[in-house]
């Protein structure tokens, strides 16, 4: 979405340094000659490491000019999580992540509060099995509690407006559950954005409440954290009623990997199998395979269309824990391997 990208780059180009600590150790290096695999996750895992700069990050260009991505680099830690592959990447990335400039860049400094990336980076550093209480010398929790308004809200603090959203309110729920328990008010705020169809919206405060796949399966995921089971079932209907019968679902009216990958993330978080199984047969519908391009093989496009390399990375980041069966409530990077392997092809 075009808010979206516009947040992104804020979030890129209004960060205040700090002389910060860096709180991680560096990674081992990744084989020279990576293995090759059959098990197509563990590919598309593969293909989006080799993707990033440095081995430890990504970056987005505007004008001519690349920023650093860190939205999309903690999609990659997800990614790697979910696989159990690419761990010395991922441990690159956080390392990365904690950096001053980086961290703050990304959630904010100075009277710059930013309530969305603040709980996607806590619950990163949860998900590598650091602490989010010390990070990049930062307490994200307690820093992300304070972005919590009465209402239960979690709320952007900035000069720029208030961008929080649906994404914002369901990390911020996670990762604090993760960490021993989300707010009760913070939860109730959730349920009670619930559209009447069952559905989730990605704005608050609608006039009319439209439900939106993606903020669904966030919100999905969020409530089956929180243990609210019966409306993250209703949600999970919701769901299955608007998937297409290949098994994809739509945002912006395309089918498209990184909805259908978010969507499947949440279907088996609830136990809906038949309709995870189907998303996941679009998804690999889309991975690039032996009959691609050496350097492709293994990517995920983000639509039928075909092989993009600029939404690639992003489709195959979002696709790859729905394909793994592995819900944010969970997901861990316990037991990694710490190489990216390729496609194996005859």
């Amino acid at each position: 979405m075009a808010t979206h990208r516009r947040h992104r780059l804020r979030l890129v180009t209004t960060g205040v340094l700090a002389a910060l600590a860096l709180t991680v150790t560096a990674a081992a290096p990744a084989a020279a000659t990576p293995p090759q695999t059959h098990n197509r996750v563990d590919a598309a895992a593969g293909w989006l490491a080799r993707q990033m700069v440095d081995g430890e990050r990504f970056e987005v260009v505007f004008g001519g000019i690349a920023y650093p991505d860190q939205g999309l680099t903690i999609d990659a830690i997800f990614t790697f999580a979910a696989a159990k592959e690419a761990d010395s990447y991922a441990t690159n990335a956080i390392t990365w992540l904690a950096e001053p400039a980086v961290i703050t860049g990304y959630i904010g400094g100075g009277t710059e509060a930013y309530a969305g990336a603040t709980a996607k980076l806590a619950l990163g550093v949860q998900v590598r099995g650091l602490d989010p209480t010390s990070f990049g010398g930062i307490d994200l929790l307690t820093r992300l509690t304070g972005l919590m308004t009465p209402s239960g809200r979690f709320s952007d603090q900035s000069a720029f407006g208030d961008y929080s959203n649906m994404f914002s309110q369901s990390f911020a729920v996670i990762a604090l559950d993760r960490a021993g328990g989300a707010p009760a008010q913070a939860v109730s705020f959730l349920t009670a954005s619930q559209c009447p169809d069952g559905g989730f919206p990605l704005q608050f405060a609608q006039a009319t409440c439209i439900s939106d796949v993606d903020a669904t399966a966030m919100a999905i995921q969020a409530l089956v954290a929180a243990g609210e089971w019966h409306q993250a079932q209703t949600a999970a209907q919701w769901l299955i009623s608007v998937q297409a019968t290949d098994g994809s679902f739509t945002a912006g009216g395309v089918a498209n990997a990184n909805s259908t990958g978010l969507a499947a993330q949440a279907l088996v978080a609830t136990g809906r199998v038949l309709a995870w199984w189907q998303a996941r047969q679009f998804l690999l519908n889309l991975q690039v395979g032996c009959t691609g391009a050496i350097a492709d093989r293994g990517a995920i496009a983000y639509t039928t269309t075909g092989f993009d390399p600029a939404t690639a990375p992003r489709a195959t980041a979002q696709a790859v824990p729905g394909l793994a069966a592995a819900s944010l409530v969970t997901l861990s990077a316990n037991g990694s391997r710490p190489d990216a392997p390729t496609l194996a092809c005859a």
